[in-house]
């Protein structure tokens, strides 16, 4: 979704010349099959250290060759294949962050995860699943509610469902339409971690009831370079797979953009560069 809002014109820096898109990428360096730190060596003035992203710069990964610093490089844990491995970057490293160090998820935890296709909301539900947690999820969607299950979460709702249980943690990642729902499922002391808002960027708050539960809301942006690394111990762990929707070929890239604003999808659009 970063790529599509630079299109539409939302993006940290003007660009005057041409501009290559993408976040995500797993490849060949050296030699060895590597991940990529999606993250830029530095930020903007004003920026949080690890919020700007590659093609913020103009220079994305959608291309044959990329560069990046030598350090911003991972092993590709063995068990994943190219489309699985470039999935994990910045959806994985996102939804990482905003379990770990901005909820301080701990094993026997309620999650809550909104909007059950996305690759961060995917990537959570996993994340956290193989943490320890109890996850749940909500969706329109009775096909991504199944999916969901297959991916480690325990109970799949409609979207504005009563939980079972309240949420120690909720991942929101939907914003507008289903913000309310997340304030109303958060238990008293827990956590909502907020990293965007496919539908909507202003959502109305309930004042009463967040400081009545004394709840917390963080932001959370994309992740350091330690915990990307963390992220990966985790995965190779425990080995676990991305949610990969398609990949495609570079030439089709437009099909995937398509795709991604219908809502159909689930997990990552993969492109494959040869």
């Amino acid at each position: 979704m970063h790529d599509l809002w630079a299109l539409r014109g939302v993006t940290r820096r003007p660009h005057t010349g041409p501009h290559v898109l993408g976040s995500d990428a797993a490849g060949v360096a050296g030699g060895r099959d590597v991940v990529v730190y999606p993250v830029l060596p530095s930020a903007g003035a004003g920026a949080v250290a690890h919020a700007t992203l590659l093609p913020d710069a103009g220079h994305g990964v959608l291309a044959e060759h990329i560069t990046v610093p030598a350090g911003h490089v991972a092993a590709r844990p063995a068990h994943l294949d190219w489309a699985e491995a470039a999935s994990l970057p910045t959806a994985w490293l996102t939804a990482y962050r905003m379990l770990f160090t901005k909820a301080g998820l701990i094993p026997g935890q309620v999650v809550l995860v909104q909007g059950a296709g996305g690759g961060v909301a995917t990537a959570a539900v996993s994340l956290a699943a193989a943490a320890g947690a109890t996850v749940i999820v909500t969706s329109r969607s009775a096909d991504k509610r199944r999916q969901a299950l297959a991916l480690g979460a325990a109970a799949a709702l409609d979207t504005g469902a009563r939980l079972p249980e309240p949420a120690d943690v909720v991942v929101e990642t939907v914003g507008a339409a289903t913000f309310e729902h997340s304030t109303r499922s958060t238990r008293t002391g827990g956590t909502i971690v907020v990293c965007g808002g496919t539908s909507g960027f202003t959502a109305s708050l309930d004042l009463t009831r967040l400081f009545a539960r004394e709840i917390t809301v963080h932001g959370s942006t994309t992740g350091s370079l330690a915990e990307f690394r963390a992220m990966l111990d985790l995965v190779t762990e425990h080995r676990l797979r991305p949610a990969v929707d398609s990949t495609v070929d570079l030439a089709e890239v437009s099909t995937q953009a398509e795709r991604m604003l219908s809502g159909a999808a689930f997990g990552k659009l993969c492109v494959r560069v040869a």
